[in-house]
């Protein structure tokens, strides 16, 4: 079998991008029209690539004509496209975001390339076969991340900067360490040909438990889950607010699907011990979200500490390995890495406008920007769950799951966290943009055409997403089946002649 370019194209596109920006040099417009115009080609092959599995089922590329289980492949079934999918149309809004938000200097010093390979990096993570490449993806799009994060120089980039690396340091080589004890037990490093023969495997069982324990510290450090978030917060809060959307939305959704696609493959004969461990510290993650988004004042905090809330939910989802709880994970993960990046790129142009984080020093903005202020309510609906919105729905299917499952306390967690989400976002609402005037001549004379462009189109994404869900409904039910039916994901390589 032949090696499929198509289906590389996701991964093709933003390697290329980056190193044609290499050549350029530091040249900032040349690179914006090169990202720009990968950006869009990255939408259409992402398209092309969701339209192809729903039609024809997983597709499967073999690198260097190897087959599976031997070689490298690449496998793209329909959660994964719908991730790649994704991840396009929000790196094709930061990129627009970013012109007149990041800064010439960051723009001369390689920014939009970073961008590049790191998008490179987290869809070669959604759409590998192979767990050690799914580390090699992760490492691309985490170095690319070490410069993003402290590109500018200032004093808490540096600071944050060190400690994301030390802790991301710390994880992969733990990655490594739990690779090569799962490589000692099976004899492969093929995620489907692990399930194959998992299936049969009679040896001691607490070898398997204890590597879903480090399994789960690499990739819930990655994540953001409890207790291994605590770096989270200040690290996500020190970069510029492109950056900080792109992290937000994305890199954290990396390490959720790592969880759920280990832990769906490999992971399934202790799940009286493995998912109900990850369903506790799921919902552990959940309050400690909500404490944060409650407790502060900032608007960058909040939104942040929301990450953690929505990380906690979708893995309630995985965690219950079921079919109505997949597919509620499955719709909650897309809305939220929408939704993300509209809301920080909504509170990035109100600080850029005002020169203020903190929204008790702002007030009556909706005077100035009505269409703002209405499409940020909009986006804080959609992020708390109010129907018809696009989080309604996952969270409806997590909490039914949580339900027939007798686990009535996580869904009433679920169920209590979209209060909390819809206090935090309403607080920074009422008081940025109906609290008291605010003096109006201190507000910036910025350029903000393309800001309110990306932060408003995503919002405009959220709310079709939503009131699509219906005619949706077939994508994600397919997208869910690899999860709580992981046969079918591992039945391309039972297919090989």
């Amino acid at each position: 079998m032949t090696t499929n370019i198509l289906a590389l194209l996701p991964i093709l596109i933003p390697t290329f991008a980056g190193i044609i920006m290499l050549f350029i040099g530091q040249r900032p417009v040349p690179h914006r029209v090169v990202s720009g115009i990968s950006g869009l080609l990255l939408i259409l092959a992402a398209i092309w690539v969701v339209a192809h599995v729903y039609q024809n089922g997983t597709m499967v590329t073999y690198i260097g004509d190897w087959m599976a289980p031997f070689g490298i492949n690449v496998v793209i079934d329909m959660a994964s496209a719908l991730l790649l999918l994704t991840t396009s149309v929000i790196t094709f809004a930061v990129i627009v975001y970013s012109f007149q938000s990041i800064g010439i200097e960051r723009e001369k010093y390689f920014y939009y390339i970073m961008v590049m390979f790191m998008i490179a990096g987290v869809n070669g993570a959604f759409s590998t076969g192979d767990l050690f490449n799914m580390f090699v993806f992760f490492e691309v799009f985490l170095l690319a991340s070490y410069v993003l994060i402290t590109l500018g120089g200032s004093k808490i980039q540096l600071q944050e900067g060190f400690k994301y690396l030390l802790v991301n340091l710390i994880s992969s080589n733990f990655f490594v360490l739990a690779l090569a004890y799962l490589y000692s037990v099976t004899g492969s490093l093929n995620m489907a040909d692990i399930y194959l023969k998992l299936e049969s495997y009679d040896g001691n069982l607490a070898i398997m438990t204890l590597l879903a324990v480090v399994f789960m510290f690499v990739f819930a450090t990655k994540a953001g889950v409890f207790p291994l978030f605590f770096w989270l917060p200040g690290s996500y809060y020190a970069p510029p607010m492109p950056v900080i959307a792109l992290f937000g939305a994305l890199l954290t959704k990396v390490g959720v699907y790592a969880i759920a696609r280990t832990y769906s493959l490999f992971f399934i004969n202790d799940q009286a011990f493995t998912h109900q461990a990850l369903l506790l510290l799921a919902l552990i993650t959940i309050i400690m979200g909500c404490i944060g988004a409650m407790a502060y004042t900032d608007m960058k905090k909040i939104v942040i500490y929301n990450i953690l809330i929505a990380v906690g939910i979708i893995l309630v989802g995985f965690s219950l390995m079921d079919e109505i709880g997949t597919i509620g994970a499955m719709y909650y993960l897309i809305h939220d890495m929408i939704i993300k990046a509209a809301l920080f790129m909504l509170v990035g142009f109100i600080i850029y406008r005002t020169g203020a984080a903190n929204y008790e020093r702002l007030g009556g903005l909706i005077k100035k920007h009505p269409v703002t202020g209405w499409m940020f309510l909009v986006a804080g609906f959609a992020l708390a769950g109010v129907p018809p919105l696009s989080g309604f729905y996952g969270k409806f299917f997590i909490v039914q799951s949580a339900f027939d499952n007798d686990h009535y306390v996580a869904g009433i967690i679920v169920l209590v966290s979209s209060l909390a989400v819809l206090i935090s976002v309403v607080r920074i609402f009422m008081n940025v943009f109906w609290g008291d005037d605010m003096d109006f001549s201190t507000l910036k004379p910025i350029k903000y055409d393309k800001l309110l462009f990306s932060s408003i189109g995503l919002v405009i994404v959220s709310v079709s997403f939503g009131l699509a869900a219906d005619f949706l409904y077939p994508f994600f039910e397919m997208a869910a089946l690899s999860f709580h039916d992981p046969g079918s994901y591992a039945s391309y390589l039972t297919e090989v002649e």
